[in-house]
C-alpha cells in the first residue's frame, strides 16, 4: 500500500494524470502474466519481478508497478492495460494498418 500523502502528489511522468492504487485482482492478473512468461520487461527484457501492488493512471491505459512498497514512475517501466470489457478495438484512428489496436495488456515500456 503506497501512503496516502504520496500518493496525493504522484502522477504520469509522461501525462502528469493522478494514480490511483490498483485493485488487488489487478495486481494478480499482472503478477500471473509476469510469472508465467506472458509479460516481458521493458524493451522486451526480462521483467523485474512480481509486484507488490500497482498505480493505474487516471485513464486507465496504464500501471506503474509498486515492488518493495516503493512506487517505480518511470515510463519504460509501465504496463499497458487491456481495454475495459465491451470496448471496442479503438477508433479508426487508433488501428494501425494490421489491425493492431495497440491495446495488450502485457506490453511495457515507452512503445506500449
Amino acid at each position: 500500500m503506497v501512503h496516502p500523502e504520496l500518493l496525493d502528489i504522484l502522477c504520469c511522468p509522461e501525462t502528469r494524470q493522478p494514480v490511483r492504487e490498483a485493485p488487488a485482482a489487478l495486481v494478480e492478473s499482472v503478477n500471473r502474466a509476469i510469472r508465467d512468461g506472458s509479460l516481458g520487461g521493458p524493451a522486451g527484457g526480462e521483467p523485474a519481478g512480481v509486484l507488490d501492488g500497482g498505480l493505474v493512471r487516471e485513464d486507465g491505459k496504464f500501471l506503474y508497478p509498486v515492488r518493495n512498497g516503493i512506487p517505480i514512475m518511470l515510463i519504460e517501466e509501465r504496463i499497458a492495460m487491456p481495454p475495459p470489457e465491451g470496448d471496442a478495438a479503438g477508433s479508426a484512428e487508433d488501428v494501425e494498418e494490421d489491425g493492431d489496436s495497440g491495446h495488450h495488456p502485457v506490453e511495457t515500456g515507452a512503445g506500449a
